[in-house]
Parts: C-alpha cells; structure tokens; sequence
C-alpha cells in the first residue's frame, strides 16, 4: 500500500480506501478538483503531523472538505435552505461558500464513522470561525497551501508551516483570503472582519 498510509492503523486505511473510492466517483467529471482534494487531504495529514493533531482526522476531512463543490450553485442554495443552515447572508451571495456547511450537513449519513469534528472541520473550511479548533484550522490552511496551489500567497504559507504557531498560520491564511476577495472586487461575508478582528486581538495579548 502506498506510504501515504503509513500513519494510520488497518481500521483507518480500511476507511480511507472507501473514501477515496467514492470520491474517485463522485469527481469523475471534474479532475483538477479530485485532485485538488487528494492534495488537501495529503497537506492536511502534514500538517496535523507538524502540529500534533491527529493526522487521521485531518487526512479524511481533506478528502471531502470539497465534496459538493461538484454541484451546481442553485442546488446548494436550495439545500442550504431545505436544511436552514445558519447563513450570515443572501444565500446567493454566498453561494460559493454553501458547499462546506451543505457537505457536512449531509455528509455524516454517508461516512457515519467519522466524528463529528471532521464534518465541523468541512463546514468552516470556507468561512472559518471564532472558535476554530486545531483541526479545523489544519483544513482550512491545507486547502490553501497543497501543492496544486501556486502563487505567492501559497508559498508564503509554506514557508511558514513549521515555524510559526498553527493559530498563527491560520490567520496569515485567512488574512491573505481576505485581501485577495477585496482586491479581486468579491463579495465579503459579514463575519469575514469579525473573524479577523478575534484572532488579531487574540494574537496581539498573547505578544503583551
């Protein structure tokens, strides 16, 4: 079995395999993003290995965290409101967010052997949170920074990992996101600053 698998016991791999099966399946049709999440799911695991979480977890919410990034954005906003998933905005407006809440949301039927702090790590993938834990920051930065992502703001985090705390990471992560949608003229969602504001000032006491 290929070495990508060496952290986890027989029960995990078992788990992964399937996962990645029907992942294979579920992105048949969209290469680049089956890719995309395969990458995820291998930084994830570097990741939480480099900052002591737990590298299974990591390994299998970087595997789904795009799993309905597949359809359509009319479809997550009907889902988003069948399941009334809490929205800071028009559910049009943030559309391109809705594939994190939607997937975990539903996804937990499917893989039932996950914990739910997997699917949490999924739901806040895309918007993050001001209460985000270890795991869910390693997502979140892992989708920024696998090696299909190039540019600048990639390498930068690169450099970083390792070497700076995990929460640090994470905000440079999320701090880079919000300067490009503003610079790119996107739509910001509202608790975007309010996230920001939490971890800056959370940073700037722990340096006091």
């Amino acid at each position: 079995m290929h070495d990508r698998y060496d952290a986890f016991d027989e029960g995990q791999r078992a788990v992964i395999e399937r996962i990645e099966d029907l992942l294979a399946v579920r992105m048949k049709d969209a290469r680049k993003r089956h890719a995309h999440s395969l990458g995820v799911a291998r930084c994830a695991c570097y990741l939480a290995k480099t900052y002591g979480v737990d590298a299974y977890l990591a390994y299998t919410a970087g595997l789904i965290h795009d799993w309905d990034k597949v359809l359509p954005e009319d479809e997550l906003i009907a889902r988003a409101v069948h399941y009334r998933l809490p929205i800071a905005a028009s559910p049009v407006l943030a559309a391109p967010l809705l594939h994190g809440p939607v997937a975990a949301r539903e996804l937990p039927e499917l893989f039932s052997e996950l914990p739910e702090e997997v699917f949490q790590a999924v739901a806040r993938h895309t918007v993050g949170a001001e209460d985000m834990t270890p795991l869910d920051m390693v997502v979140f930065v892992a989708d920024a920074m696998e090696p299909g992502r190039h540019g600048s703001h990639a390498d930068r985090l690169r450099e970083l990992a390792g070497t700076v705390s995990l929460e640090e990471l994470f905000l440079t992560c999320f701090a880079q996101g919000l300067v490009y949608v503003v610079e790119t003229g996107r739509y910001l969602y509202p608790t975007a600053i309010d996230i920001y504001n939490h971890y800056v000032l959370k940073q700037q006491k722990g340096n006091a």
